[in-house]
């Protein structure tokens, strides 16, 4: 049977022991600051809620989706007004909507070449003309075992992130690295998509 959480389900327990509580949550707080209040985020694996708190107080309507049930049912305790899905953010209904911001700090980087392509394209469909997505993977195209679930992870590098993100009318802006080594991806919908190819940004 596969799990849709990639190992996450098993190993809950230890993940909520070992994820630091601070580690990225300032790189978050600088995107978040920049949505209007209300703003609609959706957060693709977010997990017991480290990153979700610090969206919360930024003053955007938040909906969030996870694989393990465990780590959702946390979450769900920590902010039981926040619209939830529990399942694999490649097959999760996005609650049917469009988002002006889209967040996924330590998911990408877990998925399969086929997955990642498939929330990206997801990602690309469900945001507002100019909204923002940030994403996690390391800047070089690299496959490591996982610490936590011994299983493969892989980044795809900056060069066909980039390829692939224009492809879907979307654009790196900048890239940020972390305290930990953890390496953000900037990225924003294109507002419009020109017939010569050209396009204008947020």
């Amino acid at each position: 049977m596969i799990d849709p959480s990639n190992g996450y389900e098993e190993h809950a327990e230890t993940y909520m022991r070992w994820r630091h509580p601070r580690i990225g949550l300032d790189i978050v707080r600088e995107w978040a600051a920049e949505f209007p209040p209300g703003a609609a985020v959706l957060e693709l694996g977010c997990g017991h809620g480290v990153i979700s708190q610090v969206l919360v107080d930024a003053g955007v309507t938040l909906y969030a989706v996870d694989a393990s049930r465990t780590l959702i049912e946390v979450f769900r305790e920590r902010f039981p007004a926040v619209p939830t899905k529990c399942a694999a953010a490649e097959d999760a209904p996005y609650f049917d909507r469009a988002f002006d911001g889209v967040i996924a700090v330590g998911l990408i980087f877990l998925l399969s070449k086929e997955a990642q392509q498939i929330v990206l394209t997801r990602v690309a469909d469900a945001l507002n003309p100019g909204g923002r997505f940030l994403f996690t993977a390391p800047r070089q195209a690299c496959m490591w075992t996982d610490d936590l679930t011994k299983r493969d992870s892989r980044s795809l590098g900056i060069e066909e992130y980039e390829t692939l993100l224009r492809e879907l009318g979307l654009h790196i802006d900048s890239c940020w690295t972390d305290e930990g080594g953890n390496h953000y991806y900037f990225v924003s919908k294109r507002l419009d998509e020109r017939l010569d190819g050209s396009s204008s940004f947020a």
